[in-house]
C-alpha cells in the first residue's frame, strides 16, 4: 500500500511538471508587441507624414490607450479636426477636407504596418520563437513524464502478488488510472500545440494581407492624387486658352 501511494503522489508531481516551462506570459509579451508598434510609429513618423509629423503625433498619444497602442479611428477623427484650419500646401492636397481624408488614411496606414512590424519585426519573431520552441519542450517533458509512469506502474505490477487484497488492488487501479490522465493530458497537450503553431501561421498570413491591402490603398490614393493634378492642370490651360482667345476676340472688335 505504501508503494501504491508513493506511486500516486509522484505521478501527480509530473503532471506538474509542464506548468513550469515559459509559457503564459500573455501581458508580458503584449507589451513586447505594443513597445515595438510604438517604436515603428516614432520611428517612420517624419518620413511618412512630414510636414505634419506633430500634429500626428499628437493624435496618436491622444488616442492611445491602457495597452499602449493607438485607436486609428480617433487618431483619424483627431487628425481630421485639427487640419480644419490647415491651408499649408503639402504633399497630401491643397484641398482641406481631401487632405485631411487622405492623412487620415495614411495614419492608419502606418499603424498598420507598425502592428505588422510588432509581429513580424527582430523583437516579435524572437518572442515567438522562444514561446513555440518552449511549447515543444513542455510537449518534451510530458512525454518523458509519460515513459517514466508506464515503467513505474510496470515495475509496480510485478512487485504485487497478492491481487487478492483489496488495498493492492486499490493501488494498482488508482496508479493505473493516473497513468490514463497523462495519456489523456499529453494528447491534449500535442492538441493545444499544434493549434498554437496553425494559429501563428495564420496569423503571419493575415499580418501580410493587412500589409498588402496597405500597400494596394497608398496606390490607389496616389494614382487618384495624380489624376486630381493632371485635371486641374487641364483645367487652368483650359481656362489660360479661353482667356488668350477672349482677349485677342475683344482686341480684334476695337
Amino acid at each position: 500500500m505504501r508503494k501504491t501511494t508513493l506511486l500516486t503522489l509522484s505521478l501527480t508531481c509530473l503532471i506538474m511538471l509542464p506548468a513550469t516551462a515559459e509559457l503564459g506570459k500573455v501581458w508580458t509579451d503584449f507589451q513586447s508587441y505594443a513597445g515595438d508598434l510604438q517604436d515603428y510609429l516614432k520611428n517612420n513618423l517624419t518620413d511618412t507624414l512630414q510636414p505634419l509629423e506633430a500634429d500626428t503625433q499628437t493624435a496618436i498619444d491622444n488616442s492611445t490607450g491602457d495597452l499602449n497602442i493607438p485607436n486609428p479611428n480617433a487618431a483619424g477623427e483627431s487628425i481630421r479636426d485639427s487640419m480644419t484650419w490647415y491651408y499649408v500646401t503639402d504633399k497630401f492636397d491643397n484641398n482641406s477636407t481631401v487632405r485631411a481624408n487622405l492623412v487620415s488614411n495614411e495614419i492608419n496606414r502606418l499603424i498598420t504596418r507598425g502592428a505588422v512590424a510588432g509581429v513580424m519585426g527582430a523583437n516579435g519573431q524572437s518572442t515567438l520563437r522562444e514561446k513555440l520552441k518552449a511549447t515543444e519542450d513542455s510537449l518534451d517533458r510530458i512525454e518523458s513524464s509519460k515513459s517514466f509512469v508506464e515503467e513505474i506502474l510496470e515495475n509496480l505490477k510485478s512487485t504485487i502478488t497478492d491481487l487478492a487484497n483489496p488495498a493492492s488492488r486499490l493501488g494498482l487501479n488508482q496508479a493505473d488510472l493516473q497513468a490514463q490522465n497523462i495519456n489523456i493530458q499529453q494528447e491534449q497537450a500535442k492538441m493545444i500545440g499544434e493549434t498554437l503553431g496553425q494559429t501563428v501561421q495564420t496569423n503571419q498570413f493575415l499580418q501580410y494581407s493587412n500589409l498588402n491591402l496597405a500597400n494596394i490603398s497608398q496606390q490607389v490614393e496616389e494614382t487618384n492624387r495624380a489624376r486630381r493634378v493632371d485635371t486641374s492642370a487641364e483645367a487652368a490651360r483650359l481656362l489660360r486658352n479661353t482667356s488668350q482667345i477672349d482677349l485677342f476676340g475683344r482686341q480684334f472688335e476695337e
